[in-house]
């Protein structure tokens, strides 16, 4: 689509001009510097963009976008896996 520039409002602008209903996006800043009332787009916003934790969530964002709404927003939680304790190698004080 060549929309590499686009950010934001104008992103949405176009979207809505290309008469998508929805967008996917892991920008979760959008949330809260676009207003998408009287916008005639959804908005999905995925809570990592790191697709070894992405992947994991596929049922929920499929649940998401289902669901979606235009002039809405929903959050898809993305929990990060627990870190593993670091255990130093063996001789090492």
């Amino acid at each position: 689509m060549e929309w590499e520039e686009l950010r934001n409002g104008a992103l949405l602008k176009a979207a809505e001009e290309a008469h998508f209903d929805l967008m996917v996006t892991a920008d979760q800043n959008l949330a809260y510097q676009q207003n998408l009332t009287g916008r005639k787009i959804a908005l999905v916003v995925l809570g990592s963009n790191d697709w070894s934790i992405v992947r994991k969530h596929i049922v929920r964002m499929t649940a998401a976008v289902e669901a979606a709404k235009l002039s809405r927003y929903s959050f898809v939680e993305m929990p990060l896996p627990p870190k593993r304790p670091y255990i130093p190698p063996q001789g090492v004080s």
